[in-house]
């Protein structure tokens, strides 16, 4: 039985799916981490450098609400994800949303965040990526199942 449970989101419809299936398929006993690694370029809206293209620094302003509106459809994502869990019979208190920056890659932040919070299992969605292009690039989801250690993984398709 799954006690602390670490479901990796982007807001993406497979996100949605690896979320219903905790509500459906895991008992509402445990404490649920709703976790998301947002992209690095959010960090360019802080920096005043020479080395940023002159491109960017002309529209730094349209970028960086473009990717404050990306923040906020990952936070209206998360507390929709947070309404089904807590509809599936999981008390509000135990269903956590954390949205951390990107550090080190996401899956490679997905798996600090299962091993320094010492969850038992860690639920990912899967994307739609072509065989091919998953072949040439891999999925976020195909990662965290090669470099996971001491963690139960579940790949909802």
């Amino acid at each position: 039985m799954a006690k602390k449970i670490l479901v990796a989101v982007d807001e993406s419809k497979n996100s949605m799916k690896a979320v219903k299936y905790v509500a459906n398929g895991i008992q509402p006993t445990g404490k649920v981490t709703l976790f998301s690694v947002l992209p690095d370029s959010t960090a360019a809206c802080g920096l005043d450098s020479p080395a940023l293209t002159p491109l960017f620094n002309q529209n730094r302003k349209a970028f960086c609400a473009i990717e404050d509106t990306k923040k906020d459809h990952v936070k209206e994502f998360m507390e929709k994800a947070k309404t089904v869990l807590v509809e599936a019979g999981f008390p509000s208190k135990n269903v956590t949303i954390k949205i951390r920056k990107k550090k080190a890659g996401i899956a490679r932040d997905i798996l600090k965040e299962a091993r320094m919070g010492k969850y038992d299992t860690l639920v990912v969605g899967r994307r739609g990526l072509s065989a091919v292009r998953e072949f040439l690039f891999g999925s976020v989801s195909s990662k965290v199942v090669q470099l996971v250690k001491k963690v139960s993984v579940i790949v909802v398709d």
